[in-house]
């Protein structure tokens, strides 16, 4: 799958891995129970959550993974926003935090407030509603998370 970062697509370097699957030589996503249970990898290793996931459960975990992917069930589960925030806010997690699963074009913007550093697609999805999603919101009322994750307050333009 391609990965949207802000307005562009990049290639997705991670494989998600099974927990009975050996593990790649390369990056690879892993479940918190695999995690947990001491899984280590010499390359990058990540995280697949759900948003039910209570942040401070990751938390001891986050100094050990380099991406935390957050999986959707369905678009309008909106836990998985209130995880990637407490993971940038309250355990000051600087990696990458993806969205994937079923999530809309017309989140994209709220993704990025949140937290979220990436969106997986389906191969062959147009790009173009999800960078629009990013202009059509250009005023804020709420304090949020930048794409580089420093605190942003107040009522403000969304730059765009």
């Amino acid at each position: 799958m391609p990965l949207l970062e802000a307005d562009h697509l990049i290639a997705d370097r991670w494989t998600e891995i099974a927990d009975d699957a050996a593990l790649p030589e390369g990056p690879a996503l892993v479940s918190l129970a695999r995690l947990k249970g001491g899984a280590s990898h010499p390359a990058e290793i990540g995280v697949v959550v759900n948003g039910a996931t209570p942040a401070a459960e990751l938390a001891p975990l986050l100094d050990r993974v380099s991406v935390v992917a957050i999986r959707f069930p369905v678009f309008r589960d909106g836990r998985g926003f209130t995880l990637a925030r407490l993971l940038r806010e309250r355990h000051g997690f600087a990696g990458e935090i993806r969205a994937i699963g079923h999530v809309l074009p017309d989140q994209h913007a709220f993704l990025r407030r949140c937290g979220f550093s990436t969106v997986a697609l389906p191969e062959g999805t147009d790009t173009a509603p999800w960078i629009a999603a990013l202009a059509r919101f250009r005023v804020a009322y709420q304090p949020a998370l930048s794409a580089g994750h420093a605190m942003l307050g107040g009522l403000r333009r969304v730059p765009g």
